[in-house]
């Protein structure tokens, strides 16, 4: 099993009075609340956090897309891949991913992740999501009906780049071009892995499954909520007569280590209760513009249970996040357990792990860091080794290197 280092780069600096002054933290946030000069020092501390990951024998280092937010102010993921590129030499770089609908020329995204992939030496993981309603429909105004159609014809054009000799026409619904011939093109052939993020789209999977992509569930209500929607997943897998190999699927999980359960809660809790409290602060009707979803992916959803019930367990205190699963913390023990319940329940060979939560400071973080890759991660890595599994879903360049996945306790 891979371990991935997740990070969203929150803006650490919400009042404590933010959602009850302020309607949203994405789309229209309030600008007053940014601040420059924070701004300079928080990137350089998130790109720090990244760098350690892979020190201390993380997998894949990974930064995401997202637009005018607290949340996750990181609107450009391949301007992060490239300063990792040049200063981290062993982990893959999984951009998951670029927002392929927001790119009215989508083969900007094909030359930059060919860039990417050519200055790490073939490490990059290539992530393609469908994209938020708020990113895509609010901010970039994409018609919320044309998202999907936009996104699958983006991805047509982008792996045809790759992988068709150029100079030739593309001509399509939405992009027409006379020329596509892009130099450079990736280091790994016929492309870097393509990995799929979702929220729980029906035809998310199927394109995963008609493509062999891999899938990542990415989600902060935790792997027991999760449970359904990748049993769904694995289900569409079977029904098209694809196989259940563990990497094809990854899931996001908000993870806190401690010496100590207690400890954990102490260190902790301020900085969860932020992130739910002020960076999940989204209307309902920013969540999802009329015509995003599609109808069977609406009807799954209803079926699931899945909002009812995420409502429900949201007190917003240490006993709800841990009992629903929201968040795996504790003691190294205690975590090394619920991880390995998630990954089994689940079928996972990819877990991405958010050890830096809302408003954490850079020094819990670290900690959080060097306790999860010493005591928790060394334990579970070769969970799926004995059924001979192969990870067809990796960057071949990339391999784990067993001397760099712990450091000494305490560093």
């Amino acid at each position: 099993m891979k371990f991935h280092w997740f990070h969203l780069m929150p803006w650490p600096y919400l009042p404590d009075d933010f959602q009850q002054k302020h309607r949203s933290v994405w789309v229209d946030v309030d600008y007053s609340l940014f601040d420059e000069e924070k701004a300079n020092h928080v990137y350089h501390e998130y790109l720090d956090e990244l760098e350690f990951a892979e020190k201390v024998g993380f997998d894949g280092i990974c930064v995401n897309e997202h637009h005018q937010n607290a949340y996750g102010f990181m609107p450009s993921p391949n301007l992060m891949a490239a300063a990792l590129a040049r200063r981290t030499e062993r982990a893959a770089l999984v951009v998951l991913g670029n927002t392929l609908a927001l790119y009215p020329v989508p083969t900007r995204v094909a030359e930059e992740f060919a860039m990417l992939d050519c200055i790490s030496g073939g490490r990059l993981v290539a992530g393609f999501p469908v994209g938020t309603s708020m990113d895509v429909n609010y901010c970039y105004g994409i018609v919320p009906s044309e998202t999907r159609p936009r996104f699958y014809e983006a991805h047509d054009l982008i792996v045809q780049a790759w992988t068709r000799p150029g100079p030739f026409p593309f001509s399509g619904r939405f992009f027409q071009l006379r020329y596509v011939n892009p130099w450079p093109r990736p280091i790994q052939t016929p492309h870097p892995p393509i990995w799929l993020a979702g929220g729980g789209s029906v035809e998310t999977w199927e394109f995963a499954g008609r493509n062999n992509y891999a899938y990542n569930y990415l989600s902060y209500f935790g792997f027991r909520a999760g449970r359904t929607l990748m049993e769904g997943f694995w289900e569409t897998m079977a029904r098209m007569g694809v196989d259940d190999n563990p990497y094809r699927a990854g899931f996001l999980q908000l993870v806190c280590v401690a010496e100590t359960d207690a400890r954990a809660e102490r260190e902790y809790l301020p900085h969860v209760q932020y992130f739910y409290k002020k960076c999940l602060h989204i209307p309902s009707y920013l969540s999802s513009a009329p015509g995003y979803q599609t109808r069977r992916s609406v009807e799954f959803g209803i079926r699931a249970g899945l909002r009812g019930a995420r409502a429900a367990e949201m007190d917003y205190s240490w006993k709800s996040f841990v009992e629903n699963g929201h968040i795996v913390a504790g003691s190294p023990a205690t975590v090394r357990d619920r991880l390995l319940e998630a990954a089994r329940s689940l079928r996972l060979g990819h877990i991405m792990v958010l050890l830096h939560i809302g408003s954490m400071p850079h020094d819990l973080t670290e900690k959080n860091i060097t306790l999860f890759a010493h005591d928790v991660m060394p334990a579970l890595q070769r969970l799926w080794d004995e059924d001979g599994y192969l990870d067809r879903w990796w960057p071949r360049a990339v391999g784990r290197d067993p001397a760099r996945a712990a450091v000494p306790a305490g560093r």
